[in-house]
């Protein structure tokens, strides 16, 4: 009997290059497609809306295989988008790709694959899932540049033999060829680059929007001298250098967000660098951490070598050389060569 799989469909080129994958390869695969509510100016639906649902499900007809579309406005709100503008009014910087895939596409749509007796949970990301021995191993893509494992630490060690990532193998023009030979219609659609739901332009917009306070303080220096006002510590980011409306002899920088005290404070480039940092709300992938790893603090990023101590819920990361802007919510993840060990969210950074 051919292995049921459901197929996480977005309506771009990437989902549909792995539906079509896992059909050649001779699964049972059904498209499904996460309604999220996302909505622009004059109703006009994106990411997974009315346009993205369409294409999916055309895509599905062209494949013959079935499409269902399940609602996640809900959850979408509650789970991704209150805790983005929460962590952003906590003076941090959130990642809500990764609370998405956190969530909504190994979270709820796993189990409701496997609720009706589908045997794996399918998705266009560019990563790898091998069995290596007894244990299963989150890896990345064989495509580095379009490597999206760092969105990919929460799935649980347990689910990894359950999910499949048909682009594992492939780079995007790899991609892009084989939904161009199939003659899917979306084979030269464009890549979506920003955040779903921020639909108004820029952050600011979206904040205002959805009425979230933005209260006044002071910009200061490491000192505590007061170099200028801040519009609301929603505004900034660590590593941000225009914008802040103040005047000085060397560039300055957002070094630290205090929102306790509703201070933003600035510095000079050097004060960017850290050494380390803590993290907490962490998924490990492996039981045993090695001596040396290597970790990431940014999607962009490069790795960087590090020794990692766990002490309880916490991640206590060390690295040999200093990191540029460490970013307090965002996520740091961990690495063994080409094999993801864990991660999780950035706490506090240790400067010395």
């Amino acid at each position: 009997m051919k292995k049921k799989v459901f197929v996480a469909m977005s309506g771009g080129v990437d989902s549909s290059a792995a539906a079509l994958l896992l059909k050649e390869a001779g699964y049972d695969a059904t498209g499904v497609t996460m309604c999220l509510g996302i909505r622009e100016d004059q109703d006009r639906t994106r990411c997974c809306g009315l346009d993205a649902i369409d294409d999916a499900k055309r895509v599905c007809d062209q494949l013959q295989i079935p499409h269902f579309v399940f609602d996640f406005a809900g959850e979408m709100e509650e789970r991704v988008i209150n805790k983005f503008t929460d962590e952003y009014r906590r003076g941090r910087t959130p990642n809500p790709c990764i609370d998405c895939n956190r969530y909504l596409k190994f979270g709820t749509l796993l189990g409701k694959a496997r609720g009706i007796g589908f045997d794996y949970l399918a998705t266009g990301h560019y990563a790898r899932i091998e069995k290596r021995g007894d244990e299963w191993h989150l890896l990345c893509s064989q495509d580095r540049i379009k490597d999206q494992t760092y969105f990919l630490y929460p799935i649980k060690a347990d689910d990894l033999s359950s999910i499949l990532f048909p682009l594992g193998g492939l780079n995007k023009e790899e991609v892009r060829t084989l939904t161009k030979k199939a003659g899917l219609h979306v084979a030269h659609k464009a890549e979506s680059q920003d955040i779903c739901f921020v639909t108004q332009g820029s952050y600011g917009q979206f904040f205002q929007q959805r009425n979230v306070p933005a209260v006044t303080g002071d910009i200061v220096d490491k000192a505590g001298r007061i170099l200028g006002k801040h519009k609301g510590i929603i505004y900034y980011t660590i590593g941000q250098r225009g914008g802040l409306g103040i005047s000085a002899k060397t560039p300055l920088y957002v070094v630290e967000i205090d929102a306790v005290k509703n201070k933003i404070v600035v510095g000079e480039k050097e004060d960017l660098y850290s050494m380390g940092l803590i993290a907490g709300d962490i998924n490990l992938l492996t039981a045993d951490l090695p001596a040396e790893m290597e970790a990431k603090i940014r999607y962009r990023k490069k790795t960087a070598r590090c020794t990692v101590q766990k002490d309880g819920e916490k991640l206590k990361v060390i690295f040999q050389e200093t990191q540029e802007s460490i970013t307090p919510g965002q996520a740091v993840v961990l690495y063994a060569g080409d094999r993801v060990l864990g991660g999780g969210v950035i706490e506090e950074v240790l400067r010395t």
